[in-house]
């Protein structure tokens, strides 16, 4: 079945790069301050800002970068910068920022104000996800088919549903790993994580940058083949290069000439002296 294929593939794609499990443990890192209802209601918050950010990623995703005229290297690079900068932020700091601070000096509606950013966009689906669903939106190609489009969408639908109700439950539960792991096991369960998370944004920066470089490489003439033909197109040679055998011989035969002219200008001079008349 084309749809149930095209679900399947949708997930397969997006859930890695979402990763709701480990940015369950970020989340946890950015949130240990937090009551556990504000918990809940920020992990909600994250899963319908993820849903919405997925959507729209897979339907006008490519008609907001033409428009503004950005491509997806641009936006690796942009977006794998920030994460880069989070996930570095997070591994310095760790949980001990949370930790040491009571819960009522951590005000509700500055931790629900992190519900889109950070925690949103670019750490659960930032630009390696938006990229991803972006690609995905133009697979489908030019159907004219308006059922196998309906299947396609209901398909992309459904599977990014999947991965926003995976991202809600993940984070709503974060804080049963931490009694899991404890405190000095999350810290280092957040750590490690927040520096595949840096790993992360640097890897889609160097991809992003990357792309950039084989495209101005692409696009620049080689400077050995502008050479040549800046070469060609000015150089006038004015003599022909000889080397110095040919140019020996051809002076000694030059010479030879010469010699010759002479002798037979000599005879002709005799030979006009002896049979001219004598008028004296």
């Amino acid at each position: 079945m084309p749809g149930l294929n095209t679900f399947l593939l949708v997930i397969a794609a997006i859930f890695p790069v979402v990763n709701p499990p480990g940015s369950a443990l970020i989340f946890l890192g950015l949130t240990l301050g937090a009551t556990p209802e504000i918990r809940r209601l920020l992990a909600r918050r994250v899963a319908i800002n993820s849903f919405i950010v997925l959507v729209c990623s897979l339907l006008l995703g490519a008609l907001i970068l033409q428009f503004y005229g950005i491509s997806i290297p641009i936006l690796r690079v942009a977006g794998g910068f920030i994460v880069a900068v989070s996930g570095w932020k997070l591994l310095n700091e760790g949980s001990h920022k949370y930790i040491e601070a009571p819960a009522s000096e951590i005000s509700q509606k500055e931790i629900l104000n992190m519900a889109f950013y950070p925690l949103t966009l670019p750490l659960t689906t930032g630009p390696g996800t938006i990229a991803v669903v972006i690609s995905l939106g133009l697979s489908r190609g030019s159907s004219t088919n308006l059922v196998d489009e309906i299947i396609f969408m209901i398909a992309c639908l459904l599977a990014v549903a999947v991965i926003a109700l995976t991202i809600f439950f993940c984070f709503k539960y974060s804080e049963r790993i931490q009694k899991l792991l404890g405190q000095g096991g999350t810290d280092i369960a957040v750590r490690l994580f927040a520096f595949i998370l840096f790993c992360l944004g640097v890897q889609i920066l160097w991809s992003g940058g990357s792309e950039l470089l084989r495209s101005v490489i692409h696009a620049a003439p080689p400077a050995s083949a502008s050479a040549e033909a800046g070469y060609a197109a000015e150089a006038r040679p004015l003599m022909p290069i000889v080397t110095l055998k040919d140019a020996l011989s051809a002076g000694w035969r030059v010479h030879a000439r010469c010699i010759d002219g002479k002798v037979d200008n000599t005879r002709s001079t005799a030979r006009n002296a002896t049979t001219a008349p004598n008028w004296t």
